[in-house]
């Protein structure tokens, strides 16, 4: 058998775990024998593979299966997946899906923006994983010459489809972001470097929205406002892992935010347009309202210029 085919089963074995909580070793038996029927593929299960099966995931995806002598069902003990984990899932149950249909052309639509840099994957988790200083050739947009600069490379960050590296600047000890759309090149030196122990890539960006961590800032409470519609698509799908729900009425959803106030936020409220209205804090409602005093000035200045054709 494939390892694709064994990695399928067990994704099949947790999204029956998570669905139902506690399931008897005959219940998971049938489930499976269903889905491999489903999908014209031959089935053979037992004990013996289902607790090899356990192992896997457990060593995988960092989810522990145990079973209970008493009720004689076999439950979650930890579930401690990252969301690395949890994408992984999300990709093999896309795969699982692919599968399913002969030509997904006919059927599935994918994305035709595809973010730059990401061959630059492989070189820099080899550089991370070893504690391996870079020589990094980078180049702002808003600059024309590129820089090279020595840096310590921390961790990958992904933020709207676009993928940033999270390193330490050896010439002014910043840590700092850099995009891999724009990494011109880079190359591994002799130096190797102690990653800081005082230092977690989650609680850097804990309350950042995007990749910008504001340096000498305090993140601050935000109050926004929904319109009812909106409401349910922000509800569906927070802005931020520190949203909560304020208010959740027949005329208005209101929400709560813990976070810097950057550029990264203010287009991304931006992007809900009139069905948004911040409420506070006040430097960043006045903030929104400058920003949409200034784009209503370009396009007065477009009216009153004459387009030539």
């Amino acid at each position: 058998m494939a390892k694709q085919d064994y990695i399928l089963r067990y994704l099949t074995i947790i999204k029956k775990f998570r669905k139902s909580k506690e399931v008897t070793f005959e219940e998971l038996s049938e489930h499976l024998k269903s889905e491999y029927e489903l999908q014209d593929r031959p089935f053979s299960f037992s004990v013996r593979t289902f607790q090899r099966d356990l192992n896997e995931i457990r060593d995988l995806f960092k989810i522990d299966i145990q079973y209970n002598f008493s009720t004689r069902v076999y439950y979650i003990a930890d579930d401690l997946q990252t969301d690395l984990h949890n994408r992984m899932l999300e990709s093999i149950d896309t795969i699982n899906s692919l599968k399913m249909v002969s030509d997904v052309t006919k059927y599935m639509f994918f994305e035709k923006r595809k973010a730059k840099g990401t061959h630059h994957f492989y070189g820099l988790l080899h550089a991370i994983r070893n504690r391996i200083v870079i020589n990094l050739v980078h180049q702002r947009y808003d600059e024309e010459e590129s820089t090279s600069r020595l840096v310590e490379s921390y961790a990958l960050q992904e933020c709207k489809g676009r993928w940033y590296l999270l390193a330490k600047d050896k010439n002014d000890r910043k840590i700092k972001t850099f995009g891999l759309d724009r990494i011109r090149d880079f190359e591994n030196t002799a130096q190797r470097f102690d990653y800081p122990l005082n230092f977690d890539v989650n609680e850097h960006f804990r309350n950042c929205f995007g990749v910008i961590n504001p340096e000498g800032e305090q993140p601050v409470e935000i109050i926004l406002s929904f319109a009812v519609e909106q409401g349910k698509y922000v509800k569906s799908y927070p802005i931020h892992e520190s949203q909560t729900i304020i208010e959740d009425t027949e005329e208005h959803l209101l929400i709560g935010l813990y976070l810097f106030i950057t550029h990264d936020l203010k287009m991304e409220l931006l992007s809900y347009g009139d069905r948004l209205r911040v409420i506070a804090p006040r430097q960043l409602s006045e903030a929104m309202i400058t920003i949409y005093q200034n784009a209503m000035r370009q396009y007065d200045n477009h009216a009153s210029t004459k387009i030539k054709t």
